[in-house]
């Protein structure tokens, strides 16, 4: 057994000021057997600890790899398993074969959008837009993915956009600047999606570089609360926008009206010529 150092329960590295243990004090703190530890030791679960002379010393690191273990094994997963993980995630393996057996594939493949598709009929989509169903619009809203043609028929990618676009057109809009429009949007809400996602790579994914496997559940989590969030805020930021654009439009409008009001008009008897 691994003599003690004095009252300590520990020992701290020299170099680095990070904690050590001996393997009973490692035991301990983790809360297992020492026989288990080096059992895990002996299954290569665990990486070999420092040696000074015959003691073995276990640093943070060991202790956060013995609590990983444990947490996977309250998951359900085998000491094979297990293995297999660590070892993908420390030898780089690829992000769908780590998330597969960390569990996170539902959260890394879950749409952020809840868009519905709307199968139509050529019909059906004249029903929609009328006349403005060119081949250039077509053509255009194949270009930019909001439809795809399946047989006879297309499907619309999304039942709120075709909805909007309909409303628009129905307004008044050309379909051809509604698209247009929508092309400019796609621009911009791709700035903002890699605005959002600068900030959870930074704050949230980066601040979890060295999270143990089973804790990885935590990334999930977060990025179900994120959703909604980065929609909230685009949504809110963009009604502002809008009544900001629009009461400027509206109060030139109004100036417009005022001006035509205060001019003065001519009189309907006076033609132009010489007084008598």
């Amino acid at each position: 057994m691994d003599g003690g150092n004095g009252g300590s329960g520990g020992d701290d590295n020299v170099v680095t000021g990070e904690r050590e243990y001996r393997v009973e004090e490692l035991a301990k703190a983790a809360g297992i057997p020492v026989r288990t530890l080096r059992f895990y030791r002996e299954r290569r679960l665990l990486p070999p600890p420092r040696r000074d002379g015959r003691i073995a010393w276990y640093s943070e690191a060991h202790l956060a790899r013995l609590r990983t273990i444990g947490g996977l094994l309250e998951r359900g997963h085998t000491l094979g398993g297990i293995a297999e993980l660590i070892a993908a995630w420390e030898n780089g393996r690829t992000l769908g074969g780590v998330a597969e057996l960390l569990g996170l594939e539902d959260a890394l493949t879950a749409p952020w959008s809840e868009e519905t598709p709307v199968r139509l009929t050529p019909e059906e989509l004249a029903d929609y837009f009328g006349e403005d169903v060119t081949p250039e619009n077509l053509t255009a809203s194949l270009d930019l993915g909001y439809i795809g043609v399946d047989g006879e028929n297309v499907v619309h990618v999304s039942r709120r956009l075709l909805d909007a676009s309909a409303a628009l057109v129905h307004e008044g809009v050309p379909l051809a600047a509604v698209l247009e429009a929508g092309r400019e949007v796609r621009g911009h809400v791709d700035a903002l999606a890699e605005l959002f996602t600068q900030v959870i790579r930074t704050h949230v994914i980066g601040a979890m570089d060295e999270l143990p496997p089973a804790e990885a559940h935590r990334i999930a989590e977060s990025l179900q609360r994120l959703r909604p969030l980065a929609k909230n805020i685009v949504d809110a930021e963009m009604g502002l926008a809008m009544e900001r654009r629009v009461r400027v439009e509206i109060d030139a409008w109004l100036r417009r009206q005022a001006e035509r009001a205060d001019e003065p008009s001519a009189d309907p008897g006076d033609t132009g010529g010489p007084g008598v």
